[in-house]
């Protein structure tokens, strides 16, 4: 199994209810770290959600990549206040 492998899907009653988008292999190695885009699914509306993030840590142990840690980001709007605030952070002075 490698980096590439690795997704969020999950599948409950024969219904994807996390349906993976796109995903950023961030590093990898004895750590890998994965940011991925996601839908949750809505029964009332039987239809997939606005999109929603979470970066993922998966240690890596004789060869098998086990969760470690998470981060969700809810929505559109967290998702841009991260992005403006690591820019700040970030951007040459």
């Amino acid at each position: 199994m490698t980096p590439d492998d690795l997704n969020i899907d999950f599948e409950e009653g024969g219904i994807l209810t996390t349906r993976q988008v796109d995903k950023v292999i961030l590093s990898k190695g004895a750590w890998t770290t994965i940011l991925f885009r996601y839908q949750n699914w809505d029964q009332a509306s039987e239809s997939y959600g606005e999109d929603k993030f979470t970066i993922r840590r998966y240690q890596k142990r004789n060869g098998e990549y086990t969760p470690r840690s998470k981060f969700n980001i809810t929505n559109a709007k967290q998702a841009r206040m991260i992005i403006e605030t690591l820019q700040g952070w970030t951007d040459p002075k």
